[in-house]
């Protein structure tokens, strides 16, 4: 059959067309690329930037005994041992012996599975690491801890810790108080009953919007699912999609309901509240939890980040004693991808973090996936506002994808991110840890072939290719840290600074450890040692650091009453407060006392701002907006310098 040819139409003239049709898709696939390649820095713009932040480096104590180097698993799952041992190194900064400082760390090594209590590298030997077993509690080796965090569950003004695991319900270590050993602190399930989860991220905040703090678990494998139990017959469940998994463990939400006892440790309660998420949410694959105000009505918006599937916003609009959330989206349009429509994606949540990029005031979202150079190139997220708050009571998501306009689109395999100003000069930086497992074998075509593979099949792991000790998928990945440079685009400045880790990181946390003014952060490492990263920042700008703290309510120090002695009085970290600072020209700055947002790292209960260059002498207007025991919304308003100040609510007093 010979070739159609236009009538009245040359060979040359044809030619011609087509060659010039040619040019211009190649000029428009140029321009295009162009366009998405990553613009750089030079060799000298990148010093300059770098020379605005210093690190020092102290490694956190390496355990004594054996090691472990690989979780036991259901036999179903053997296989895949190296995919069942990539999460559970977990790290959160918090004061737990009261001196002041965020300078204690809850620490939690796969290597041993213990949950270990420590000070911080380099701040003294304030007291003896020792660990919480749990004495008078089941556990056997069927159970790991996964996270922890800290938060006064009791209203006593004593630091608790919340541990959640895999094999297992979340169990609350109760402090007395008196002093830091395991003795001091007393080991109380949540839930009744010899439930198993597998818990991967939790928090506390207040949901209900009552004043007293409640407990938000994500599970990620199936409720029930003896994932490291190696002598059961019961085979595990895994994602039935890569991009749509929706068969995943439940959010388990547990609401204050009081304290029985006032004999120390005091006693408390909570009740689960079920089927307070449609069961389309609630069985996503989460890996990291979130908990923030957007709106502004006091009230907490969730963000729940989930591997292999949709992540979700969920407006608040629960009443005390009954949680309601409704599940928002973001808005579509002809060039925007579906994967960037905020509720939408098909993406890898891994990890995210709050944080006002463009001094809005309204908290931006940062999320970590998958963004692996010749492995799964997704891209990380930066849901930046738009502006307009009210739209979320209207179903809609006040976001726009932001992160490849600013530079933080493509790193790695994510986990915790972080977006905290380390240099106070007023604009954040972003730091993310990277990695999924470390071998020999790369093991990359398999996981490609998996993704690309028959949905049906995935949820049996028999048709899952094996990922055993020796392979290795993006196990050599460097940590990231990103920095804004002078064009308002952020670049990946780790390797300068000295901190571009190759091992295979999960949890970070951010405090003010010294309390000198500027950020520090500790990271976890799987199957690793983990290390405290001081901050020696060279000419770091001002700063504005807060400990806030409410009265605990089993003390005399309610709010409008001074009855106790002030020594005597107790506080507790009041999670959840809002803080808005009024700079001298004019412009705003908005935090949150974080309660334990993100993947497996728990930043201090703190606020910091960077204020850039400023007399230590200028005066700071500071309104914290909080809710009492009672659930009444209280504003109180301070008047302080740059530097580090305690603010005890409830008494019109600030101490620095």
């Amino acid at each position: 059959m010979g070739c159609f040819r236009p009538q009245g139409v040359s060979s040359l003239q044809l030619s011609a067309k087509t060659y010039a049709t040619s040019v211009i898709a190649l000029c428009i696939c140029l321009g295009m690329f162009a366009f998405i390649q990553p613009r750089r820095l030079s060799d000298e713009q990148r010093i300059k930037l770098a020379q605005q932040f210093k690190f020092t480096r102290m490694q956190l104590p390496e355990p004594t005994g054996k090691l472990k180097e690989a979780r036991t698993t259901n036999p179903s799952l053997a296989k895949m041992s190296a995919w069942i041992s990539s999460t559970g190194a977990a790290i959160a900064l918090c004061e737990l012996d009261k001196d002041g400082k965020s300078n204690d760390l809850i620490w939690i090594d796969p290597r041993t599975d213990k949950v270990a209590l420590l000070p911080v590298p380099g701040t003294g030997d304030r007291y003896k690491q020792f660990s919480l077993t749990g004495h008078g509690l089941r556990f056997d080796s069927t159970m790991a801890p996964m996270g922890a965090f800290a938060a006064d569950i009791n209203e006593d003004g004593n630091t608790d810790i919340v541990v959640y695991y895999w094999g297992r319900t979340p169990v609350a270590f109760l402090s007395t108080g008196n002093g830091m050993t395991e003795q001091a602190f007393t080991a109380m399930e949540l839930v009744p009953g010899q439930q198993i989860w597998n818990t991967s991220c939790g928090l506390a905040s207040d949901l209900d919007g009552d004043g007293h703090l409640d407990l938000l678990f994500g599970n990620y494998y199936q409720d029930g699912a003896p994932v490291l139990n190696p002598n059961t017959k019961t085979s595990v469940v895994l994602q039935d999609s890569i991009a749509r998994a929706l068969n995943g463990g439940q959010k388990h939400a547990l609401l204050f309901k009081g304290r029985p006892s006032k004999q120390p440790p005091i006693a408390v309660t909570f009740e689960e509240q079920p089927n307070f998420l449609s069961p389309e949410v609630s069985k996503g694959w989460t890996l990291a939890l979130g908990a923030c105000d957007i709106d502004g009505d006091h009230l907490p918006e969730l963000y729940i980040a989930n591997d292999t599937g949709p992540d979700r916003l969920l407006h608040n609009k629960s009443t005390p004693g009954n949680l309601k959330f409704d599940l928002v989206s973001g808005k579509t349009g002809f060039a925007t991808p579906a994967s960037f429509v905020l509720g939408e994606d098909s993406f890898k949540g891994m990890g995210l973090d709050f944080g006002d990029l463009n001094h809005d005031g309204i908290p931006d979202i940062y999320v970590s996936n998958i963004a692996c150079p010749f492995g799964l190139e997704e891209s990380h997220y930066l849901w930046l506002s738009d502006g307009d708050a009210g739209q979320i009571a209207r179903g809609v998501a006040p976001y726009r994808q932001a992160s490849e306009d600013l530079g933080i689109s493509r790193s790695g395999w994510g986990w915790d991110c972080r977006l905290a100003d380390f240099n106070n000069d007023g604009e954040l930086e972003a730091v993310q840890a990277t990695g999924f497992f470390k071998g020999v074998i790369n093991r990359w075509p398999e996981l490609q072939s998996l993704g690309t593979g028959n949905s049906t099949l995935l949820s049996n792991p028999r048709n899952w290719p094996c990922f055993g000790p020796k392979d290795d998928v993006s196990g050599h990945e460097p940590n990231f840290f990103f920095a804004k440079s002078s064009n308002g685009r952020m670049f990946d400045i780790a390797q300068s600074l000295g901190i571009a880790d190759t091992v295979v990181s999960r949890g970070i946390a951010v405090g003010d450890v010294d309390g000198d003014g500027d950020l520090d952060f500790v990271v976890a490492n799987q199957w690793a040692p983990s290390y405290y990263f001081r901050n020696d920042a060279p000419d770091a700008g001002e700063s504005l650091s807060l400990s806030i703290v409410r009265p605990a309510s089993g003390t005399d120090a309610m709010e409008g009453t001074k009855t106790a002695p002030r020594n005597d009085r107790k506080y507790s970290p009041a999670i959840g407060a809002k803080v808005q600072v009024t700079l001298p020209d004019g412009s705003r700055r908005t935090g949150m006392i974080d309660g334990g947002c993100g993947h497996s790292g728990k930043r201090a209960h703190e606020v910091h701002f960077g204020l850039g260059r400023m007399p230590k002498t200028t005066m700071l207007n500071v309104v914290v907006e909080w809710k009492n025991v009672e659930g009444k919304l209280v504003k109180s308003s301070y008047k302080t310098r740059p530097g580090w100040h305690r603010i005890e609510l409830g008494t019109g007093e600030t101490h620095s």
